[in-house]
């Protein structure tokens, strides 16, 4: 299938490794021109490297702390001004402390909205112009499955995640008679090296305990997650927006 990416311009928030890598190297091989950007300058370069491997078009890497807004904006101008459009913007952002609901104070609900919420609203906020003017636009929100099925052992990220979701509706409202579409991707657990550090020298073991309570008895693989962003930004799925798709082998449950 043909999804009609070549040449188009894409622009990957937190994408020097994990599921933001996955997206970019997708994109990339589909034969969209990617931006991407990440804090660590050394992960940059690797992920550069790994995308230009099997891009068709060109790759764009630039530092950047997707928290701070206006390094934000200015890097989304300079991948229009680069490639001369911006047609693609998929938003991402870093994690948040593990732990129940009661045991963060009201400083760390605050800095878990600032980390990840804000960066989607100003990514999308400075990218909205310049893909409207593009007259074709596809918008996808990389979150979590806590979107659809809070997790009472991770209070920060169920809190400060389902805040997207009422702005996601908005932009759907917005832009839908420009014939851009957005749509949220919610993963559940997929093998990412924040996972690795997350379940630390038992990785392997600890995998297979959450694998068991899957009903796909397994956890997900980047490259599938990869795979669908790519059909959402593409021209079959034109007609796909408002979503909430969440990839996490059915463990999310009460939908």
């Amino acid at each position: 299938m043909d999804l009609g990416l070549e040449g188009r311009v894409a622009l990957v928030a937190a994408s020097s490794s994990g599921l933001g890598l996955a997206v970019a190297k997708t994109l990339a091989a589909e034969g969209a021109h990617v931006s991407i950007c990440g804090r660590n300058a050394g992960r940059l370069a690797r992920a550069h490297a790994e995308i230009s491997s099997v891009a068709k078009g060109d790759v764009l890497s630039v530092p950047v702390d997707v928290r701070d807004e206006r390094a934000a904006a200015a890097w989304v101008r300079q991948t229009a001004e680069t490639f001369g459009a911006l047609h693609i913007v998929v938003t991402n952002s870093g994690g948040v402390q593990f732990g129940p609901v009661e045991s963060f104070g009201v400083c760390d609900y605050r800095e878990a909205i600032e980390t990840n919420l804000i960066p989607h609203v100003s990514i999308t906020l400075a990218a909205l112009p310049l893909v409207k003017k593009s007259g074709w636009g596809r918008l996808l929100m990389i979150t979590s499955e806590a979107v659809r099925q809070p997790d009472p052992a991770s209070g920060l990220s169920s809190v400060a995640r389902l805040g997207l979701l009422g702005y996601m509706k908005g932009l759907v409202h917005a832009l839908g008679p420009s014939g851009v579409t957005v749509n949220v991707l919610a993963p559940g657990f997929h093998r990412t090296p924040i996972l690795d550090e997350q379940f630390g020298a038992d990785v392997d073991a600890e995998i297979a305990r959450v694998a068991r309570h899957i009903p796909m008895r397994r956890i997900g693989d980047v490259a599938d997650f990869g795979a669908l962003a790519a059909f959402l930004a593409s021209d079959q799925a034109s007609y796909v927006t408002g979503t909430v798709q969440v990839i996490d082998g059915g463990n999310t449950r009460g939908i």
